[in-house]
């Protein structure tokens, strides 16, 4: 009899379940809210940010010594091989220079400004400026959910899913998210539907530094999750109440 109500009790917890919209096992619910068609304005060189860390090498003229160098050794300062960290306020400490604003340049102009004052010291100096943390974040659904590095100013969804490990089989292939800062018009969000060559965008596929790709769960893996989360309290109940039910079944 005990056992008989359990299972009822376990029935109505999965009609519960199936009767809820949503749940929150699904990240970055949109209902309501316009995502963004317009990524024109992603095309845009990358921007140094506070807490990126660049790599700044320093090449002179030949009069002056060595071909060229790096600005970490020859000009007397013992610097992390991971690169010089940007400040909160923007700004990077160097040899003979010192303090120069770096964030919000890119990285051609970071290295122009930082030319300019070596120019103050030494003959036809050159500048190279590289931001070392580049980076996109993958999520959800897929084999290898975490940080992938990146060298360029931008990568396809399809490599950023590539270097995740693909997708999982619960994976929503239809509606791939995508979370974008733009300078501009701050937090952007995109969908891609991967299943639909036709509708397909080249720039919608595009992802820049900074860039979140969240892969949502199929309704499948939602339910189950959620009927997981609601049938485990009665799971447990019945497994206590189980010795009491056989040992009264062999008392009568």
């Amino acid at each position: 009899m005990v056992k008989v109500k359990l299972v009822s009790l376990m029935a109505v917890a999965f009609m519960l379940v199936g009767c809820t919209g949503s749940s929150d096992y699904q990240l970055v619910q949109t209902e309501g809210v316009q995502q963004s068609k317009n990524v024109s304005d992603r095309s845009i060189e990358y921007h140094i940010l506070p807490q990126d860390r660049l790599e700044v090498a320093l090449y002179k003229d030949p009069a002056q010594g060595a071909a060229g160098y790096s600005s970490t050794n020859e000009l007397g300062q013992s610097m992390n091989n991971k690169g010089i960290l940007v400040n909160t306020a923007g700004y990077i400490a160097l040899p003979l220079i010192g303090k120069i604003k770096v964030a919000g340049l890119s990285q051609s102009q970071a290295a122009d400004r930082i030319t300019a004052q070596y120019k103050k010291y030494l003959n036809t100096p050159t500048v190279y400026v590289e931001v070392l943390n580049k980076r996109i974040f993958v999520l959800g659904e897929v084999n290898k959910p975490g940080v992938v590095a990146i060298d360029k100013e931008k990568m396809t969804l399809f490599e950023a899913i590539a270097h995740a490990g693909d997708l999982t089989d619960s994976a929503q292939r239809n509606e791939i998210i995508i979370l974008s800062n733009s300078n501009v018009k701050g937090m952007q969000l995109r969908k891609v539907d991967l299943t639909n060559f036709d509708q397909m965008r080249y720039a919608s596929l595009m992802l820049r530094p900074n860039d979140i790709v969240y892969v949502r769960p199929n309704g499948w893996k939602e339910f189950k999750v959620a009927a997981d989360d609601v049938t485990s309290p009665f799971v447990t109940i019945a497994k206590i109440a189980s010795p009491f039910v056989t040992l009264k079944y062999l008392t009568d």
